[in-house]
């Protein structure tokens, strides 16, 4: 083991490709493959294009703020530091601690359905000895060196790449009447968006459905995360920034305008997968099971993306000196091992809390981690407006940056008011309410550990 001082990187292995990757790895993950169906139902066809629109724009704001700090300040760990130095150390704390959880209770969830997958096809074999031998994978694929994760993490994503991409040509072929459709006698075209009206259950249900649009985006920070070990920073996070806007727009939109086209939006959300439902459709032979296999890689892609993220936030804590500094020791391959192995634990408790206590302890940490992602935006929104501040308090000019982000302060200030207005919005539905009572008491009580830990260590 290696390293004892604070240092602000770990070694710079990733190339342009793997970034984009991985930002882009991170955000589709299972929602797009499974629920995106459940929203199309909930908020119907031209809501949901309209609530993954503007999603795609707030997220983009985001990336925009978050790449002005990440190409100044290209810190492994990224916003929890910027949080620290900008907004105060108790935020800095409590957006690690946030961001560690939303990522290591995705890890339980996504273990459990890589083994549920698996047992389609092997259905003899107890689903927990698949999800034991995906975590091993995974921990594997962490533990050697950054460019093994940056590598396996590439082709993970580029097999949902692909997926995506054939799933909308050959939808495009189907709407136009090019590929024949079980159920069709004529060209679908847009019949199916508009026959129900534009918005269906109300402009309500496109505002109720944003939570669940901002989740289904969560992951395109991870950008910030890589700036850390990224080569050329200066050169590849502004690369990886500037696709993440259209990439998200042909990848989520694209597939669901093909959805809404394909299957009536009542129909929409009942079955399995809408990927799946389509692809039988048209009659392509073994649709489920080749869906499946995406899906599989979808879980593994986002289950590699969270351990790395989640151990690089546990790693800047430690270096910072905000928890014992034992947690910031690296291999000689520049791997936070111990911050590796207990990140790997709390994604083994978040499986077992599933298990043992899926009404009580699980529920409120899957509610905590649901928001959380959007907090995080806030904080990295906030950061930027102080950050800008500070650079021209301290004699800077705004040419000395080598990015910036755009229309300042209008950027930063939508990015936090949209943010902040896609978390207060849940309060009108009743079934995801209980995010807003789980995560307030949650936040203060990272302020209050903070303070007392702050004060203990200051004292020491």
């Amino acid at each position: 083991m290696s390293q004892k001082t604070k240092v602000e990187h770990l070694e710079r292995k990733m190339e342009a490709r793997h970034i984009r990757m991985i930002s882009l790895g991170g955000v589709i993950g299972t929602g797009l493959f499974l629920s995106s169906g459940y929203t199309i139902h909930e908020a119907g066809p031209i809501g949901t294009i309209l609530a993954y629109f503007i999603g795609a724009i707030l997220v983009y704001a985001v990336m925009l703020c978050l790449g002005e700090l990440s190409v100044a300040m290209p810190y492994t760990g990224a916003f929890h530091v910027y949080a620290k130095k900008f907004i105060g150390p108790a935020t800095g704390f409590t957006v690690a601690i946030l961001y560690w959880l939303t990522w290591t209770i995705a890890l339980g969830s996504e273990f459990t359905a890589a083994g549920l997958i698996m047992k389609n096809w092997f259905p003899q074999t107890p689903v927990w000895i698949w999800s034991l031998a995906f975590m091993i994978l995974i921990f594997l694929s962490n533990a050697f060196s950054v460019r093994v994760f940056a590598e396996s993490e590439f082709w993970f994503a580029a097999i949902k790449v692909f997926a995506i991409i054939a799933f909308i040509i050959l939808g495009g072929l189907a709407i136009l009447g090019i590929l024949p459709m079980s159920g069709y006698s004529h060209a679908p075209l847009l019949t199916n968006l508009f026959k129900n009206g534009a918005f269906p259950n109300g402009l309500g249900g496109v505002f109720t459905t944003m939570l669940t649009v901002n989740f289904a985006f969560s992951g395109t920070e991870l950008i910030g995360i890589t700036a850390g070990e990224a080569k050329d920073p200066e050169k590849t996070i502004p690369k990886a920034i500037h696709t993440t806007l259209w990439r998200l727009v042909i990848f989520f939109i694209g597939s669901i305008f093909v959805m809404a086209c394909l299957i009536p939006y009542k129909q929409a959300g009942v079955t399995q997968s809408p990927f799946v439902y389509v692809f039988k459709l048209m009659g392509i032979p073994f649709a489920a099971n080749i869906m499946n296999f995406v899906v599989l890689t979808a879980i593994m892609s986002a289950a590699n993306s969270g351990l790395y993220a989640s151990t690089r936030m546990l790693w800047s804590l430690g270096n910072e000196g905000t928890i014992p500094a034992w947690f910031s020791k690296t291999t000689k391959k520049g791997v936070p091992f111990i911050a590796l192995c207990f990140s790997m634990l709390g994604g083994i408790l978040a499986l077992l809390s599933s298990v043992i206590a899926a009404g009580t302890v699980y529920l409120v940490l899957v509610s905590v981690s649901g928001l959380a992602v959007v907090i995080v935006w806030m904080a990295i929104a906030f950061s930027e407006i102080k950050f800008r501040q500070h650079f021209i308090a301290s004699g800077h000019d705004i040419s000395e940056l080598k990015f910036k982000t755009p229309w300042f302060p209008v950027v930063p200030w939508f990015a936090f008011i949209a943010s902040l207005l896609s978390c207060l919005l849940i309060w009108f539905d009743p079934n995801q309410r209980i995010a807003l009572y789980c995560t307030i008491p949650f936040v203060i009580v990272c302020y209050i550990l903070h303070y007392f830990y702050a004060k203990k260590t200051h004292h020491s």
